[in-house]
């Protein structure tokens, strides 16, 4: 098998287990930013094959984006410059408080981002000085496995340890129970809806939890609507609205409505007739579980030309997103659909936008953006909506760098509190104290 592909999670986890003593104990903090560079350089000449191998593999987005997206999560990632550092100095002794490593880390990762989250997490891991040990989606094994693969060549050729990024070849629920349960594994990180934090929280140890959202958006009247319009289609169809940060459903305050709508279609958004917008949306949920409504797989990360064909509507081109307009209680507005169908919404005024987008939110607190140039708006609904990621005029992704300031992670964890991951969330808290004035120069 390839470097770091095991038949077993048992075997896997070992592997990780004696690569990180070795981490940990033969290498210093210039070595593993030696790895990350090497990592770096190993990885971006593979960015083509990688999305092409998701794309074939999962038949969710679009290559482009793909290679993008793998892009930012290999050069906007942080590295040991991240991890914190403090130190208390009196004349009655010194006390260093450092960050150190949990071990092993046990992560689940998505079938809609395998690449970018194994590349991200990898990089914040070896940071922090942990090996990891990754449970594929299933239905995205071979392009996990392919990358887990040139992250292990890259380190190794840098002269680092062997495993130090491990997965099982075949995995299943079965070999996640047998990660959880290892005993060197102290940490588990997962990507996924309620059912995998769940499962997660079930193991006893310490998890990072990135879960489900619906990112809302508000355009007002005082905003630049060709700019709100050219943004929000750049951000809410990248990767055929894959990412849990990009913007699900939009509410336009009636003032300028019809205006934005111009302004969208003349960015390139298809816009649906009533008759289109409602049997289209019809195929982009089923029921739930619980009684509620969740996104038909079937439909997940497709072009919305094919999910249009689907609903007996074939058009001869390929937007990149199609909008129509609904009313407050349709289903896919309170579905984390990932498609590229989104539905816009009719507000009176600011006030029933916000209050529309704080309720469509669902208390995730994952992600929202808001378009407009009222500081005390903006202040409003942030205040309101608290959601993990909030950014004013641009789209979701500017906070990961991409039109904005910010650092990329593929691991947003809200139900858990963490935030936007780095190697600052992959350590723990130790103090080394020199007591009695030990130490200490005058």
């Amino acid at each position: 098998m390839a470097m770091g592909i095991f038949a077993s999670a048992q075997e896997a986890c070992a592997a990780a287990t004696e690569a990180q003593k070795k981490l940990v104990r033969e290498y210093t903090l210039e070595d593993r930013d030696r790895f990350i560079a090497a990592i770096r350089a190993k990885v971006m000449p593979n960015m083509e094959l990688l999305a092409q191998m998701e794309f074939d593999e999962t038949g969710y987005g679009r290559i482009e984006d793909k290679i993008a997206k793998n892009t930012g999560a290999v050069m906007l990632s942080q590295g040991t410059e991240a991890l914190p550092k403090g130190m208390y100095a009196t004349d009655k002794g010194l006390t260093v408080e450092y960050y150190a490593p949990y071990g092993v880390v046990g992560a689940v990762t998505p079938v809609t981002n395998p690449a970018a989250t194994i590349i991200g997490n990898g990089i914040a891991n070896v940071a922090a000085g942990n090996a990891v040990v990754f449970n594929a989606h299933p239905g995205a094994k071979k392009t996990s496995a392919k990358t887990v693969e040139l992250v292990n060549e890259a380190i190794t050729e840098a002269g680092g340890p062997e495993n130090l990024f491990v997965m099982v070849a075949e995995p299943t629920l079965g070999t996640l129970d047998e990660i959880m349960a290892y005993p060197s594994v102290k940490l588990l990180v997962g990507t996924g809806g309620p059912a995998m934090v769940k499962t997660l929280m079930t193991s006893g140890k310490k998890v990072i939890a990135a879960g489900a959202g619906n990112p809302p958006s508000i355009v007002d009247e005082t905003v630049d609507l060709k700019k709100a319009a050219a943004g929000l289609l750049g951000s809410a169809s990248f990767d055929n609205n894959l990412l849990c940060i990009a913007e699900k459903e939009i509410f336009v305050v009636d003032e300028i409505f019809d205006e934005f709508l111009e302004e969208f279609a003349a960015a390139g958004a298809y816009v649906m007739t009533p008759e289109q917008g409602k049997n289209v949306s019809k195929l982009c949920y089923v029921e739930g579980p619980d009684g509620g409504f969740v996104a038909n797989k079937k439909f997940v990360g497709k072009m919305a030309n094919v999910i249009l064909a689907a609903a007996g509507y074939e058009i001869d081109s390929d937007p990149r997103i199609a909008v129509y307009v609904t009313d407050f209680d349709d289903p896919l507005v309170h579905t984390e659909q990932m498609m590229p169908i989104i539905p816009i919404v009719r507000c009176r005024d600011f006030e029933e936008a916000m209050e529309r987008a704080y309720i469509a939110e669902h208390g995730n607190l994952h992600s929202a953006s808001i378009w407009s140039q009222s500081i005390d708006r903006v202040t409003a609904f942030g205040t309101i909506i608290n959601t993990t990621i909030f950014v004013q005029n641009g789209g979701t992704m500017a906070a990961f760098g991409v039109g904005g300031s910010g650092t990329n992670a593929p691991t947003i964890a809200t139900p858990t509190g963490e935030g936007v991951t780095g190697p600052q969330s992959f350590v723990r808290r130790r103090r080394f104290c020199m007591a009695d004035g030990g130490n200490y120069l005058l």
